[in-house]
């Protein structure tokens, strides 16, 4: 392919940015949801956007519950408050009242909620690409999850995904075969605002782990040139908040597995 060929290929660089703008803006919305319903031309445009993801062997094994009924979200939402004060339990002293003040759902709020599924035995035995790794087809989901997540924040509209629930008693409730797995549980709607920020990272909960702690070349360890650390900062930067440069606010990274949390990186070998 020659370069001309492939600068064909670009987006202009308005879409290329509405794209990164939509990277870097998605939100795990709980709160701010309106009343105002979401029209089924704009639902079909998100759930054909979660249609359109790779998946493994092109399975497709995901399946989605539009959920808009209040006796089934009051259902849900019993479920999500008593998996909730379990799992409050597993955080004491300082941590636990900051667990304890953080709203995790916005089932009720939320005018639809979706129920993305996996099933696992969609394409039969011997699905391309997924005999050395099974759980292919869950990844595929997930992929779904985020196309859709992006296509939303797109339209104005916010996601949040709830992950404090019981799959088993969900699946009672949503009428979700046995076979069949649940993968997620989002709430959407539109909201009266998009946060510059994770709810979490703004609650002091956790901050962000800067990207270059996370990039190896070649082999688990060996970490960018400064000058690349400082090009992977800048481009994280421009887009952090709708501000240019580097989000000077950024607290002292917590630290990666396996790796120091110091600023000082290895050059690669």
């Amino acid at each position: 392919m020659t370069r001309g060929t492939a600068d064909a290929l670009k987006f202009s660089r308005s879409e290329r940015d509405a794209v990164y703008r939509a990277i870097f803006e998605r939100r795990d919305v709980r709160r701010n949801f309106l009343p105002r319903a979401i029209s089924e031309p704009v639902m079909m445009r998100l759930l054909t956007a979660a249609h359109h993801a790779g998946s493994v062997g092109f399975m497709q094994p995901w399946d989605f519950v539009v959920i808009r009924n209040a006796a089934t979200k009051r259902a849900v939402k019993q479920l999500f408050v008593e998996a909730n004060t379990e799992a409050a339990r597993r955080y004491t002293g300082l941590k636990g009242d900051l667990y304890r003040r953080l709203k995790l759902e916005g089932i009720e709020e939320a005018p639809i909620n979706l129920c993305v599924t996996c099933s696992r035995r969609r394409g039969g035995a011997d699905v391309l690409g997924r005999s050395t790794v099974r759980a292919t087809d869950l990844y595929s989901t997930c992929c779904a999850v985020q196309n859709l997540w992006l296509a939303a924040r797109a339209e104005g509209i916010g996601v949040g995904w709830v992950s404090i629930l019981d799959h088993h008693a969900l699946k009672r409730v949503v009428g979700v075969p046995k076979s069949v797995t649940i993968l997620a549980y989002l709430c959407l709607g539109y909201v009266s605002k998009f946060e510059t920020a994770p709810d979490l990272e703004m609650a002091g909960w956790r901050d962000r782990i800067p990207v270059n702690q996370l990039i190896h070349y070649d082999a688990w360890g060996s970490h960018a040139y400064e000058e690349e650390r400082d090009e992977h900062e800048n481009h994280e930067g421009v887009h952090q908040n709708g501000r240019r440069g580097k989000d000077k606010t950024r607290r002292r990274p917590t630290g990666v597995e396996g790796q120091s949390s110091s600023r000082s990186l290895r050059h690669r070998r």
